[in-house]
């Protein structure tokens, strides 16, 4: 308890200073300040008396483990207001005459093991014949058949309510709902997940179609873990543990998705635009980049440090066919690689074979390295000198920019899953490659980009 003008009684808070406060209120009533209003005050402190009777008898109906060196008590516990000679100490609301806290229920749990007395007491009764149960060893044939007539009839219930305890069935109820949250339509997706069936894991309960449709909601919209956790009915790590299973059958599944296509089939498939000014194209490269979250280790910060962004990211190379499939996707690069360096290292360098022609933009020096394997670079036209491009020239640019689009769009379709067009966090880093796999393939199975293909 604090010392000074305070009531010492455990609880009550009134003191010198409150009370002041309260006299310097107006009076309604007469008009007037209460401290010069003849209206009484709302309490007062009364010390402890000195005499040493009355001091113990006060310190023993107080309590107080730890006594001030004044105690003061305010009117609130008297009986008459004040001491008096009837009724001398305080009595009334002392602090310690609530009531005791109520004790915690003990959980008892059942035994499902017999002990050996209940062993006991049934060897020596005969037997009766019932249900099997936990605590004994009989049981009744004829009932058999009615238990499993119960089971198989409670399994078809439970097939009949399966598909409406699905949170995907209430979320996707057509292609508008599907796109907005998966970016493919309804009916890829229902085959995508009954292609999925036999890659479940059966450590999880939820439905594969649930698991499914949080995992590409994950990719779609990048929402926090918990957001989905909720709207899914299940805890936060498992939302984790399932985001990070199926991402990794996801890109196993659907790595196939992703093709080189053949040179016939390329030709087959061109739209006009590239027949008429490029026949011989076979690709449309251009890299892009992902904000990644700032890394802790120095290393990795300075690796993945991008100064076009200044901000830390992660670079890729797509590969676009001119009828607008995704056929190559690298893995992720630090922010600070050149073009140059993911194309060498990416691996798309052994797919092209000689006579092949590759569109790229201006950043893309690579002509040395087309050149070893016989392949033609098509990149709009350098400024050399600052002297103006002629007309030829502007118009071959042109022409290149009108159908070198195609990539750009696909990028742009790409990053329609925002967890590719948002900042990665760090913990996501390490499925970086799966996901680029995972999206462009995604991207793959939606409607023709360029569709005016013959």
């Amino acid at each position: 308890m604090s010392s000074g003008s305070t009531c010492a009684v455990v609880g009550c808070h009134n003191n010198s200073r409150k009370l002041k406060n309260a006299l310097e209120t107006f009076c309604l009533e007469h008009q007037q300040l209460r401290k010069a209003c003849p209206c009484p005050p709302p309490y007062a402190l009364h010390s402890m008396p000195r005499k040493e009777d009355r001091e113990l008898a006060w310190l023993a109906a107080l309590r107080l483990k730890h006594p001030p060196k004044r105690v003061y008590v305010c009117s609130f516990h008297f009986i008459d207001k004040k001491p008096t000679e009837l009724h001398p100490d305080p009595e009334l609301y002392l602090g310690y005459d609530r009531p005791p806290p109520k004790k915690r229920r003990r959980l008892t749990r059942t035994t499902l093991s017999v002990t050996a007395s209940n062993q006991a007491s049934i060897s020596t009764q005969p037997p009766e014949p019932h249900l099997h149960s936990v605590h004994t060893q009989w049981e009744d044939p004829s009932q058999q058949d009615h238990q499993y007539c119960n089971r198989s009839r409670r399994k078809d219930v439970q097939d009949k309510m399966s598909q409406c305890d699905e949170v995907a069935y209430f979320i996707l109820q057509n292609d508008a709902d599907a796109l907005l949250y998966t970016g493919i339509a309804l009916e890829t997706f229902n085959t995508l997940v009954s292609t999925l069936e036999g890659y479940d894991n059966n450590e999880f309960t939820m439905p594969v179609r649930d698991q499914v449709l949080m995992t590409l909601m994950k990719l779609k919209s990048n929402r926090v873990i918990g957001d989905l956790s909720r709207q899914f009915h299940i805890s936060q790590s498992m939302a984790s543990k399932i985001i990070s299973h199926w991402l990794d059958k996801l890109e196993e599944v659907l790595r196939p998705l992703i093709p080189w296509l053949p040179k016939e089939t390329i030709q087959a498939t061109m739209p006009e635009a590239f027949k008429k000014n490029f026949p011989n194209s076979t690709c449309i490269i251009d890299c892009s980049e992902t904000l990644l979250q700032k890394p802790r280790n120095l290393g990795s910060r300075g690796e993945s440090y991008s100064h076009y962004y200044s901000h830390n990211t992660v670079k890729y190379l797509v590969a676009v066919a001119p009828c607008g499939l995704i056929m190559f996707v690298s893995v992720a690069y630090g922010g600070r690689c050149s073009d140059k360096f993911i194309t060498m290292d990416s691996g798309i360098l052994t797919y092209l074979k000689p006579g092949d022609e590759v569109m790229a933009d201006r950043g893309f020096t690579i002509k040395d390295l087309l050149f070893e394997r016989k392949v033609r670079l098509v990149i709009p036209t350098f400024t050399k000198k600052r002297r103006p491009l002629t007309e030829e020239q502007v118009t071959y640019t042109r022409r290149i920019a009108n159908v070198r689009i195609h990539v750009e769009r696909a990028i742009r379709r790409l990053k329609v899953y925002k967890i590719l067009s948002q900042i990665v966090p760090i913990s996501m880093a390490p499925k970086v490659d799966k996901i680029l796999r995972i999206c462009a393939a995604l991207v793959n199975l939606r409607e023709d980009l360029i569709r005016d293909t013959q």
